[in-house]
């Protein structure tokens, strides 16, 4: 018989032992959000688990399980397969750990295969996750990259990730570059994608000293950032980055490609137009339009960005730490001296 186990079993098991973790739910609710590191087994595919769902709705929950068992066995020989090619312990999960789950973890025990199911499923695990970012009672000091935008702190955190250091990319998780035109060429998360991916990070960091993140809004895109988190790190010592407006607008032009895209930029700039003097936001449409992205993004940092960047981030003189530096290999060498 399969075993039932809490979020924090299953937390333990996916991230200590060598396990695998099958998300049984249909293609679709798999891609909206899944646990990370899961793979895909559906029980369902998307256009079946619709048409269970009609008969539920028009003939009751018994006609609609005997349409899935109907479906289901048929696509039950392909499905052990599918399980079978896995050589590590299995867990797996549905919305609620109901039928769906329940059904698959009874058939790969069936094959004698080592198996478990997540009680209560996503949602469980969800409110578990939920729960912890609303106590974080475990996090440790923050250090917070801060600047006007383009002074490369997303670059300079990317580095001493991979050097090493514990570094959590906010605007990575959140599928966001934080600004009007963050969505541009990326696909942005939901908020139940972020916190997995943020309690995960933040758990596996719980004993660093610190912990290296970026200056962030306490919105992100789509998400939001969890309150105590958000206060912390507004409590934190700040490292503001100052590097030279060629290298910003470098950085900008490499990190948006706006020429792939040049419509979308168009369109985003539309919607802070009128926060910006007239004759100026005229010239930066007018350089958008004909490409001219350099002489766009530099007024858009003159008389926008910078602006409100100053205005926004007020910090006692004690928190703060100013790093002038040539580029970002520069400024990296010098955050890098400071935390040791």
């Amino acid at each position: 018989m399969f075993e039932d186990i809490k979020p924090e079993v299953f937390y333990q098991r996916k991230t200590q032992q060598h396990h695998t973790i099958v998300d049984v739910r249909s293609p679709k609710e798999f891609h909206e959000s899944t646990i990370p590191g899961s793979i895909n087994i559906p029980v369902f595919s998307n256009e079946e688990r619709a048409a269970v769902g009609t008969i539920y709705k028009q003939e009751g929950p018994e006609a609609a399980k005997q349409k899935g068992l109907a479906i289901f066995s048929k696509k039950l020989p392909n499905f052990i397969t599918s399980f079978q090619k896995i050589d590590t312990p299995i867990t797996v999960f549905c919305w609620r750990g109901g039928m769906r789950s329940k059904t698959a973890a009874t058939v790969v025990d069936l094959m004698g295969m080592q198996v478990s199911r997540l009680t209560g499923g996503i949602r469980a695990y969800r409110e578990w996750t939920v729960q912890l970012l609303d106590k974080l009672d475990f996090l440790p000091e923050l250090m917070v990259l801060n600047g006007h935008t383009g002074n490369g702190k997303t670059i300079i955190l990317e580095r001493l990730l991979k050097e090493g250091y514990p570094v959590i990319n906010l605007e990575q998780m959140a599928g966001h570059r934080g600004s009007i035109f963050g969505q541009i060429g990326l696909e942005p998360a939901n908020q139940r994608t972020f916190d997995f991916l943020l309690l995960e990070k933040l758990l596996t960091y719980q004993q660093e000293p610190f912990i290296l993140i970026e200056g962030e809004s306490k919105r992100i895109g789509k998400v939001t950032l969890p309150e105590k988190l958000y206060q912390k790190k507004e409590s934190s010592r700040q490292l503001f980055i100052e590097l030279p407006m060629e290298q910003r607008i470098a950085h900008i032009l490499e990190d948006y490609q706006p020429w792939d895209n040049p419509e979308k930029f168009i369109e985003a700039f539309r919607l802070l137009k009128r926060r910006i003097h007239t004759p100026i936001a005229q010239e930066i449409e007018q350089s958008l339009g004909t490409n001219a992205f350099t002489r766009a993004v530099e007024l858009l940092l003159v008389h926008y960005y910078d602006p409100r960047y100053d205005y926004a981030t007020v910090y006692p003189e004690n928190q703060q730490t100013f790093i002038e530096a040539e580029n970002a290999e520069d400024a990296m060498e010098k955050i890098k001296q400071e935390i040791h």
